[in-house]
C-alpha cells in the first residue's frame, strides 16, 4: 500500500465499525463516480477544446478528497503532514512548507530574507534584488511588496530564461539577492546563476512553480536556490487547486518560513498540538510578562498562509503520478518541436538550455520574419478551432500598467525581452493533450502559415 491508501482510513476518527465502514463504502461510491465523471472524453477535431493547461484528476484525487472531507479537519493535518513529507523525499530537500498559493510561496521567500536573524545578511528597504523583465508578475511583486527595488535584465531566446551573461552588468553596491524563475520548465542557466550569487555573496531564490520536476545535470530545480517555491494552481504540474510550497535546506531561513506563514507566531506546534517546547508557560520576552503564552508571542510580522488539509489530499494523490505527467509533457513537447520544424521560417521553436532536461509547462513559440506583428490574427485563428494558448504572462513587465511610478531599475536592454512582448504564445503540453490533439494543432498552424508566406 502507498502513503495515500494508508491515509484513506482513519482508524483514529472511525472507532466505531460502522463509522469505518460508512467511510469504506463512500471511497467505493466515490471512484465509481469518478471513473464515470473524470474519464476521457474523444476528441473531434474542431469542436472538442484543446486545452492549453489544466489539472488530471480521476479516482486518486477524488477519494482523498472526500476521506479528508469526512475528517472534517479544515487546517492543515494528516494530509498536509504526509504531503509535505512527499515533496521533500521527491525534491530531496529537508524543509518543505506548504502555503496556499505559488504567490504566497513567492511572498515568504522574499520575507524571510528580511529577518533580523539573518545579522549583516538580512535584506534591508532599498536593497536591490536581481530579476528577469520577462515573466508573471508574482515573481517580481514580494521585492516590491517588501520595498526592495528590482533590477531587470533581459532574457534569451529561444530558451526564455534569463541572460546569464547580463547578471554582472545589474549588480551594483545596494545588490543582495537574485529571485527568477525557470520559464515555462525549461531551467535557467543554473551553474552560471549560482556562481555569480556565490562569487556575490548573493541570496538565490528559485523560483519553480512553473518547472517541478524539471532537471539541471541530473539534479532537480529548485535544490540550488537558498529558497524555492512551488505553485499547485490547476494548470501547473500537480494540482491541489490553490496552493503552493516554499522549500530550503537552511534551518534558519525554514524557521522563519514557518513563522512568517503562521501569523508571525514564535510557537511552532502543529494545529491541535499543544506545548511541544516543554516550557510554554516560562518563556520569557522582551515587554511581555513573565510566563506570557508562548502561542502568542509574535516575533515575524507575518500571515495566515496555511494550506486546508482537503487541498494537500488531492496533492498527495498527484505524487504518485508526477512522473508519469512529466513523460507526458516531455513527449508532447517533442511531438510538437518535430511537427512544426518545417515552419521555421516563421515560427522561433523553443531549446532546453543546455544541461538541462525540461518538465515542460507549455510549448512556446515566437513569430518571426514575415509572420512577426500577425500574432493577433494568430490568436483569433487558433481561438477560432478551439486551440487554447497563452501569451508568456505579462511580456516585459515593466511595460505593465501596475509597474508605472514604482522604483526599479534596468539594466541594459530589453530587446529580447520585448520580442516576447510583441510576438511569442504558448501552446499546450499538459498530459490532458493528446497526440491526436497536438496533430491538429500542427496542421493548423501549418494551415495559416501557408497564409502568410
Amino acid at each position: 500500500m502507498g502513503v495515500l491508501d494508508n491515509l484513506l482510513p482513519n482508524p483514529a476518527l472511525d472507532t466505531d465499525p460502522r463509522a469505518a465502514e460508512l467511510r469504506s463504502q463512500m471511497l467505493s461510491l466515490a471512484a465509481d463516480y469518478a471513473g464515470l465523471v473524470h474519464a476521457p472524453v474523444p476528441f473531434i477535431p474542431g469542436v472538442s477544446p484543446v486545452p492549453v493547461s489544466g489539472k488530471t484528476v480521476g479516482v486518486p484525487e477524488v477519494q482523498a478528497l472526500v476521506s479528508a472531507s469526512l475528517d472534517c479537519w479544515l487546517t492543515t493535518g494528516r494530509f498536509n503532514d504526509a504531503f509535505e513529507q512527499q515533496l521533500a523525499s521527491y525534491l530531496g530537500i529537508t524543509h518543505v512548507l506548504t502555503v496556499n498559493s505559488g504567490s504566497s510561496a513567492n511572498l515568504l521567500a522574499i520575507a524571510a530574507l528580511m529577518t533580523p536573524e539573518l545579522g549583516d545578511r538580512t535584506l534591508k528597504a532599498g536593497d536591490e534584488v536581481i530579476t528577469a523583465a520577462a515573466g508573471f508578475p508574482t515573481t517580481v511583486n514580494p521585492i516590491l511588496q517588501n520595498g526592495l527595488v528590482p533590477v531587470f535584465v533581459d532574457v534569451s531566446l529561444p530558451t526564455y530564461d534569463v541572460n546569464a551573461e547580463l547578471l554582472e552588468q545589474a549588480l551594483s553596491s545596494r545588490t543582495r539577492a537574485v529571485m527568477l524563475a525557470h520559464t515555462l520548465g525549461n531551467p535557467f542557466d543554473v551553474e552560471a546563476v549560482v556562481q555569480f550569487a556565490k562569487q556575490h555573496g548573493l541570496w538565490l531564490i528559485e523560483d519553480c512553480c512553473d518547472a517541478l520536476g524539471s532537471e539541471y545535470k541530473g539534479r532537480r530545480v529548485g535544490t540550488f536556490g537558498d529558497i524555492s517555491t512551488l505553485s499547485f494552481y490547476p494548470a501547473h504540474h500537480i494540482t491541489t487547486g490553490e496552493g503552493g510550497a516554499v522549500f530550503t535546506n537552511n534551518a534558519l531561513l525554514a524557521r522563519s518560513l514557518a513563522s512568517l506563514r503562521d501569523w508571525g507566531r514564535d510557537c511552532w506546534c502543529q494545529p491541535g498540538h499543544d506545548n511541544t517546547c516543554g516550557k510554554r508557560y516560562d518563556w520569557e520576552w522582551p515587554g511581555l510578562p513573565h510566563g506570557y503564552d508562548h502561542k502568542y508571542v509574535y516575533t515575524q510580522l507575518g500571515y495566515n498562509l496555511k494550506m486546508t488539509d482537503m487541498q494537500a489530499a488531492v496533492g498527495l494523490a498527484q505524487m504518485g503520478q508526477l512522473d508519469d505527467f512529466a513523460v507526458a509533457r516531455q513527449r508532447n513537447y517533442t511531438f510538437l518541436h518535430e511537427g512544426l520544424s518545417g515552419l521555421q521560417d516563421l515560427l522561433l521553436l523553443p531549446e532546453p538550455t543546455l544541461g538541462s532536461l525540461p518538465s515542460w509547462f507549455g510549448f512556446p513559440t515566437t513569430l518571426q520574419r514575415s509572420a512577426a506583428g500577425h500574432r493577433p490574427e494568430l490568436l483569433r485563428f487558433l481561438e477560432s478551432r478551439h486551440i487554447g494558448n497563452r501569451l508568456l504572462f505579462g511580456g516585459n513587465l515593466i511595460r505593465q500598467p501596475y509597474m508605472q511610478g514604482r522604483t526599479y531599475r534596468v539594466a541594459g536592454s530589453l530587446a529580447a525581452t520585448d520580442t516576447i512582448l510583441e510576438n511569442t504564445f504558448w501552446l499546450g503540453v499538459c498530459p490532458a493533450v493528446t497526440l491526436g490533439m497536438l496533430t491538429y494543432v500542427i496542421e493548423s498552424l501549418t494551415a495559416w502559415g501557408a497564409g502568410i508566406t
